[in-house]
């Protein structure tokens, strides 16, 4: 049989030690059980076992301090718009943007005009970014405009915590051509894609890092200098004209303005704060009246 006794204002079993410390007794009712105990001996032998198992019903809700505070987390509340950080991406020409492995935004114009996407993200960190930015090219040639031209490419990206682009991003080409810039027989050079590049324990440890251009490089259309990329860098990889296919990656370990932010992943996998609203079982009733003719 476990013995229970008190320690600093604690009931505590004996025999399973602290995985049985209940810290929620008072001052007052340890002052009352010595003055019962004094006044009837007979409870120091007999009432011990009956107040531990009384403690540890009312300690199984919930686990409390001396003051009675609940020291168990609450349920997790439900994320609101002020939230999400807002993401503006610019491509030259079109791009997928994944964080921690979730899609999140995809250019909704694959080639021209140039554009400007901005979305409302929940960042969570460490926050893994990657990005698949395409230039227009024909996937046999390389090139555009019926195979008369090379075009050029770009990419720009600034999320609302600070996080920009720059020459610390991976970076990675994965199609190029006309190779060698040939006009005249064009043809390209692919590598396979990995099928989890965007995941976020995907390694990229031998990956290069991005190379960064200026405006004048990229020559960047009106949306871009109507949006909002302060502190941002275009940047590709060594070829901004050949190289069509890349793919860029980027873990923030902590938000760069500092500022702390709750992580909201998993939250389908927990009841929050709040009842749901909709989408539950209807209640039960009467069926509906039969109101097809009778023959």
């Amino acid at each position: 049989m476990a013995k229970w006794f008190r320690n600093n204002g604690e009931i505590v079993s004996q025999k399973w030690g602290n995985s049985l410390r209940l810290t929620f007794a008072t001052p007052t009712l340890i002052r009352r059980w010595k003055a019962m105990s004094n006044s009837f001996p007979s409870l120091r032998v007999i009432c011990p076992p009956i107040i531990g198992l009384v403690a540890l019903l009312l300690a199984l809700p919930g686990a409390y301090d001396a003051q009675g505070a609940e020291q168990r987390p609450g349920p997790p509340r439900k994320p609101t718009i002020t939230d999400t950080v807002r993401a503006n991406v610019y491509a030259d020409n079109t791009f997928s943007l994944y964080v921690n492995g979730e899609l999140v935004a995809v250019d909704s114009i694959a080639f021209i005009p140039h554009n400007v996407v901005s979305v409302d993200i929940l960042p969570a960190y460490p926050m893994t970014i990657a990005v698949m930015a395409k230039d227009n090219a024909d996937p046999k040639t390389g090139m555009e405009y019926a195979n008369t031209n090379i075009g050029d490419a770009g990419f720009i990206l600034k999320f609302g915590d600070g996080t920009v682009t720059n020459g610390s991003w991976k970076a990675k080409c994965f199609s190029r051509g006309p190779v060698n810039g040939d006009t005249r027989n064009p043809r390209v050079e692919n590598s396979p894609i990995p099928d989890n590049w965007f995941a976020a324990d995907f390694d990229d440890g031998n990956w290069g890092r991005a190379r960064e251009y200026s405006e004048a490089d990229v020559d960047p259309k009106q949306p871009y200098y109507d949006a909002d990329f302060t502190g941002a860098k275009f940047i590709w990889t060594d070829d901004l004209k050949l190289d069509n296919t890349v793919i860029f990656r980027k873990t923030v370990t902590a938000a760069p303005d500092g500022k702390q932010r709750p992580d909201f992943r998993g939250l389908n996998d927990v009841v929050p704060e709040g009842p749901p609203k909709g989408g539950g079982p209807s209640p039960r009733g009467p069926p509906p009246p039969d109101r097809r003719p009778q023959r």
